[in-house]
């Protein structure tokens, strides 16, 4: 038999620093020098000195977790959830929520400047929420405890596959605050529902969701206690079997609604959407603002999911082109359209890393690009696309890496950075989302 050779994993000495802290980079985490190489440091602030545990000594940078703050930040906080520094969830409670704003906008303007070679940005004012109970959406763990002999209802712990039992997230909506409780008791009352394996919580406009992953088949008896449970709060449960088929026989469709512009999305319980309605309303306005439609201009919008920018922007365009790589997205996209009464769309599935040579539905009438795509970026469409042909790009990113990173092909291309603002989407968290306008020069 073939012996596959394992690298083994280096070791680091448990080895206590006293750190400088000078900045924080786009991921949250507090910037140090350690010798000559750069020392990112999960807990800390800029302007703090700090005792902190190395974690991790690479070549080029090394890692380390704050253990001790000698001298505090005047923007140090307390944070507000029992569960911080054990709960992988939030990465800035203890960073007053606007100068996490000022942090983040800072970490943007240094990746602009390293990978776009782009500085003095035009910023505009953040698109800001509720601080807390934002979040519409989120995705709770269900695990054995071996050691508890108990089954655990919660959050990733940071940094691992550990699970943190949670009693309350203040940074979810208060529909779902007795979740966790709940199903706590639920699933460690009756072994028969040990088989659950995560719930997937959504807020929409007309219930509240309550999905239920499950490896094993759940008896009716059982499935009955479930439902009368989550009755109490107006909870409407969605079976979810181990192969990732959802029962939609008993659930109306989830729907959100954007009332400035008398739209209203249906979606999937497995499609994509925005976590924050609050954000993602100010952020179509401002998206309808900034390109400024003037009823003439036919637009392509790529990573379109469901139709969240392509609807707003059909109602002041002549033509909307949607592209997206989830087939039941886009025939939801479809739906909206027709729902919303608008006819001046069209959407496709199409895979947007692959070679647009196949794109039967690509345009050289096409005059405004709209970009939403996920972390990795919009790199492999944007290295093909004849971007001369397009006199406003406008990029919705969830990593500024790969922003930063796209918009040093869109500055090539002949264009420049006519506005850029941050989107509060996740306070406390780490997470930055940003919308950037490039003009045609």
């Amino acid at each position: 038999m073939a012996q596959i050779f394992k690298a083994k994993k280096k070791s680091v000495s448990q080895k206590m620093l006293t750190l400088n802290v000078t900045a924080m980079d786009h991921q949250g985490r507090g910037v140090a020098k350690q010798g000559n190489k750069v020392c990112f440091v999960n807990g800390a602030l800029p302007g703090e000195e700090v005792k902190a545990l190395l974690i991790e000594d690479k070549a080029r940078f090394a890692s380390a977790d704050c253990k001790k703050v000698l001298s505090a930040s005047a923007h140090r906080v307390t944070p507000f959830c029992q569960h911080y520094q054990v709960c992988g969830g939030c990465q800035l409670q203890h960073l007053d929520a606007e100068q996490q704003l000022v942090e983040k906008q800072a970490a943007v303007s240094q990746l602009f400047s390293k990978f776009a070679k782009a500085d003095n940005l035009n910023w505009q004012a953040p698109l800001l929420s509720e601080e807390r109970h934002y979040r519409r959406s989120a995705r709770i763990a269900v695990m054995h405890d071996k050691a508890a002999k108990k089954m655990r209802v919660g959050y990733r712990a940071q940094g691992s596959k550990q699970l943190v039992s949670i009693e309350n997230c203040d940074v979810l909506s208060g529909t779902f605050k007795d979740v966790f409780s709940v199903f706590d008791v639920l699933i460690n009352s009756h072994s028969g529902l040990s088989s659950i394996s995560h719930l997937q919580l959504c807020e929409a406009d007309n219930a509240a969701f309550v999905v239920i992953r499950h490896t094993k088949a759940i008896n009716a008896e059982l499935k009955a206690i479930v439902v009368a449970a989550c009755d109490e709060y107006s909870w409407r449960v969605v079976w979810q079997s181990h192969s990732g088929e959802i029962d939609h026989s008993d659930h109306p469709m989830p729907y959100y609604q954007i009332p400035a512009y008398d739209l209203r999305f249906e979606f999937g319980l497995e499609n994509f959407i925005q976590v924050n309605p609050q954000v993602n309303q100010a952020m179509l306005h401002q998206a309808k603002q900034w390109l400024d439609l003037q009823g003439h201009e036919q637009v392509l919008d790529l990573f379109c999911g469901i139709g969240n920018f392509s609807l707003l922007i059909a109602k002041y365009a002549k033509y909307v082109i949607g592209v997206e790589g989830v087939d039941s997205a886009v025939a939801l996209a479809k739906q909206n359209a027709q729902t919303n009464s608008l006819s001046n769309t069209d959407f496709y599935c199409f895979d947007l890393t692959k070679s647009l040579q196949s794109a039967a539905w690509f345009s050289a009438e096409l005059d405004v690009l709209v970009l939403d795509p996920s972390r990795t970026g919009a790199m492999a469409i944007l290295e093909q696309l004849p971007l001369t042909q397009f006199k406003t790009i406008l990029y919705v990113s969830c990593d500024p890496v790969t922003l930063a990173r796209d918009s040093a092909i869109i500055l090539q291309a002949g264009f420049s950075i006519e506005k850029i603002g941050l989107m509060n989407m996740f306070p406390h968290t780490g997470h930055i989302e940003t919308m950037a306008l490039f003009h045609r020069r």
